[in-house]
């Protein structure tokens, strides 16, 4: 069975109260159970993790690349400062797309670069959960 990775950056697990009006109402839970949901139609399994912790994500990318066919990681605020989270995504020898809830083009401007992107087969950013839902389609296509 096909096992892909969800991997969540910072501030990912106040979904639904952090700022709705960017982020949605959604709750880190509903967003995994909906991408869950979406897999097990396809004949898929997700294993989802969440860390406010560098260290910690990028041990789940190292994992991931040994156990998954694919990442879909939401590296938060760190796609933006992490050079360390883009070579973890440039070693894990398997697809990684990365996704982001809000357009981060059309925010602030020192969210409109991400480091990690560049080392990422894709970047789907400001589709909220249809993003998460179309990068788990483009993996299962792969």
């Amino acid at each position: 069975m096909i096992k892909i990775a969800i991997v969540h950056g910072p501030n990912l697990n106040l979904l639904g109260q952090r700022n709705p009006e960017v982020y949605g109402n959604l709750t880190l839970e509903q967003l995994e159970a909906a991408v869950a949901e979406r897999a097990a139609e396809r004949g898929a399994e997700v294993e989802a993790f969440q860390s406010n912790h560098e260290g910690e994500l990028i041990d789940a990318l190292h994992a991931a690349g040994k156990s998954c066919q694919g990442v879909i990681f939401n590296p938060g605020g760190f796609s933006h400062t992490s050079v360390a989270l883009r070579d973890a995504v440039e070693a894990s020898r398997i697809p990684v797309i990365e996704v982001h809830i809000s357009n981060i083009h059309g925010r602030e401007h020192f969210r409109r670069t991400s480091l990690t992107a560049a080392a990422a087969q894709a970047c789907i950013s400001g589709m909220g959960l249809q993003g998460y839902l179309s990068a788990l389609e483009a993996l299962l296509n792969s």
